[in-house]
Formats: structure tokens, sequence, C-alpha cells
């Protein structure tokens, strides 16, 4: 069983930086670990991913080029650094983990992000 814990969310005001991070209990057990987003009345949105190797893809468009997926060296937080935020980025910031090229088997509790105007 691996556990992730997010942590960083809060409020800020458009054009503001936040960082969120996510810690894993036990980074040997997964191989992927991504960040997903929802906003109230909205599904779930997969906004990138990073491997044990440190390979790292983004999805959704409406973030690239203002948020960044990095880990630390021992590869057991991950980390979103998102800039220039809008208010349309306010949702709960989820974290998961699993195997490369499966399912998402582990999920944080969700930070919520809040961006006014």
């Amino acid at each position: 069983q691996v556990q992730l814990v997010e942590s960083g969310g809060g409020l800020v005001q458009a054009g503001g930086s936040l960082r969120v991070s996510c810690a894993a209990s036990r980074r040997t057990s997964v191989d992927t670990m991504g960040w997903f987003r929802q906003a109230p009345g909205k599904e779930r949105e997969f906004i990138g991913l990073i491997t044990r190797s440190g390979g790292i893809t983004y999805g959704a468009d409406s973030v690239k080029g203002r948020f960044t997926i990095s880990s630390d060296n021992a590869k057991i937080t991950v980390y979103l650094q998102m800039n220039n935020l809008k208010p349309e980025d306010t949702a709960v910031y989820y974290c998961a983990a699993g195997p490369t090229g499966g399912p998402w088997v582990y999920w944080g509790q969700g930070t919520q992000v809040t961006v006014s105007s």
C-alpha cells in the first residue's frame, strides 16, 4: 500500500504562482506519479505525469507552458509548480500513482487551489 499526501494548496491572486507537493510513502512500489485536478461541476482533468526515470508528459493544453512537474532526487516527492495562475485553474488538485502504462492505483486526498480574479 502506498500513501500519497498532497500539500501546498491555498488562495492566490490571478497571475501568481503556487507549488503543490505530493509525498509518497514508498516510491519503490510505483513507477509513475501524476497530477490531476477537478473543478466544481467538471470532470477530472489530467495535468501530467513523471516516471521513475524522470520522463515527463503533460496532458491538458490549458496548462502547458505554465505548469511544471518535477521530483526530488529520491523521487519520493513530486511537485507541481503553477505559474501565471488564472481563475479557471481553481480546483482540487490530486496526486496519483501507479505502474507505467497501467491504471492509477493510488490517490491522494487532494489539495484545494483557489485563484481569485
